[in-house]
């Protein structure tokens, strides 16, 4: 199908977990009984810190996006991910609150298959409605000791779509339904069930990838000449090389896979490609973005001289190269719950949620709202009925609202503490300074190696705050986290 309008994407971000765990360390934890992964171990995988998933990779990479806009113009949010924490409960819907979307926003959850993310993004641009935000995140896993382990990461990419300032506009756009199987996980179950490599790579990748990209080249009225950046995403190694030297693409046009620093992530990665490839390109240049699974989406982009104006927050570069390296195994291990841990009594604690002053509350805590008194100009966070400085006790209801999420912050006081159960000991928590006056209690995590100190610069991250895993319900909140790694 051919372009009919000049709606596309404006805008684009994403997030990569600061946590990274080099490759050898894995191969080496596994040689005992499969030394061939060896030969896998090179780089590092990011994955998600214990109190890190699906959702909270999408609130990040949403930001990344936006800038301190927070989407206040934003229609539509759409979420793509295989690896949503919520069965049957909007998990866009937790999104949308913690980035402060609008409360007549249309939220929409999509996955079920690795081409979610690209389908999304096609539905999105061929709809042109609106002003609309869409974002996959991903944290696929694999099983100890696979090769799906040691390749897989995990991260988000964001996009905002709409008919002003267009980076990058659609050309053409083919889609495939085939029910070619090369992976499944059933429902309820753990990890993925993954066929034989030499059949997916050409049974299915090699033979339903060129014939699609070849109809939505010539849909879009080009030739494979004029294609600058080819992007497929695949967990298996060499795909997109085979499949570029098959249609008669430039070798120089493949995209990088981030496999070095990042790993294979799922429905999101084709996109987080995408956002990487967008980040350096110039005016006029022509993507060619393939999604697969269970069939093909091949969507075909020309940017646009806007690309030149626009920058997200860090882009995926950026968040690539905040990362902490770690090469204890089993720490990747516990934070995926693939190993049950002795914490002691302490951490037998059921932190029940009382969803009826979740719900009360949520105006504060989603966004992170404080108010600001308009008679003595104190900041507080929660906000009370009344003002807390006692000589004041103007009434909560005259409060200015503001959010705290993007504003400046250091370490004023801390504490490492060994001894409260936290599942990535030590808990840093102290006192937080904000630049506008504000000051409370938070938990600081991501800390690495150099610690913390009064005045270490901070930022602010949207994160899990505690698990009730009698329910299995995940309460969400916002902490802090060093602003260099």
């Amino acid at each position: 199908m051919s372009a009919t309008s000049n709606y596309g994407i404006t805008g684009f971000g994403g997030y990569v977990p600061r946590s990274r765990m080099q490759r050898a360390v894995i191969a080496a934890a596994h040689k005992w009984m499969a030394p061939s992964l060896r030969s896998l171990g090179k780089g590092q995988r990011a994955f998600c810190n214990w109190d890190e998933d699906s959702v909270t990779m999408a609130v990040e990479a949403a930001r990344d996006v936006l800038g301190t806009e927070h989407g206040s113009k934003i229609e539509a949010f759409c979420l793509a991910s295989t690896t949503m924490p919520f069965a049957d409960l909007q998990n866009s819907a937790i999104v949308a609150g913690a980035l402060g979307l609008p409360i007549d926003v249309r939220t929409m959850d999509l996955g079920f298959s690795q081409r979610a993310g690209t389908s999304g993004l096609l539905a999105a641009l061929r709809s042109a409605e609106g002003t609309t935000l869409l974002v996959a995140s991903d944290r696929p896993r694999g099983k100890p000791a696979s090769v799906q382990e040691i390749g897989y990461g995990a991260a988000a990419a964001a996009f905002t779509l709409g008919s002003k300032e267009v980076l990058a506009t659609l050309l053409a756009s083919v889609s495939r339904t085939v029910m070619f199987v090369d992976h499944f996980r059933v429902a309820d179950v753990k990890y993925d069930y993954v066929w034989e490599e030499r059949w997916i790579r050409d049974e299915g990748y090699g033979k339903l990838v060129p014939e699609a990209v070849t109809t939505a080249i010539k849909e879009a009225g080009i030739t494979t000449s004029d294609v600058k950046h080819f992007i497929l995403a695949s967990p298996i190694r060499g795909v997109a090389s085979a499949i570029i030297k098959k249609l008669g693409i430039e070798a120089a046009a493949e995209a990088d896979c981030l496999d070095e620093n990042c790993g294979y992530a799922g429905t999101a990665h084709g996109l987080l490609m995408l956002a990487h490839v967008l980040e350096k390109a110039g005016p006029g240049e022509v993507i060619v973005l393939v999604g697969f699974g269970q069939g093909v989406d091949v969507l075909v982009f020309r940017t646009t001289d806007a690309i030149k104006s626009f920058a997200p927050r860090r882009g995926v570069s950026g968040a690539l190269a905040d990362a902490q390296s770690h090469d204890a195994y089993q720490r990747i291990l516990s934070y995926e719950n693939a190993i049950d841990l002795e914490w002691g009594m302490r951490s037998e604690k059921s932190p029940k949620t009382a969803l009826t002053e979740q719900y009360r509350s949520c105006f504060q805590l989603a966004h992170f709202m404080a108010g600001r008194c308009p008679k003595c100009g104190t900041i507080q966070f929660p906000q009370l009925a009344y003002c807390v400085k006692g000589s004041c006790n103007a009434s909560a209801t005259e409060f200015e609202q503001l959010s705290l999420i993007d504003e400046k912050c250091q370490v004023l006081t801390y504490t490492a503490d060994w001894l409260s159960y936290h599942p990535a000991p030590p808990l840093y928590v102290g006192f937080v300074q904000f630049s506008n006056g504000a000051r409370l209690m938070m938990e600081t995590v991501d800390v690495g190696a150099a610690g913390l100190d009064v005045g270490t610069p901070l930022r602010v991250v949207f994160r899990i705050k505690d698990i009730d895993r009698d329910r299995s319900y995940p309460r969400y909140f916002w902490k802090t986290t060093p602003v260099e790694a």
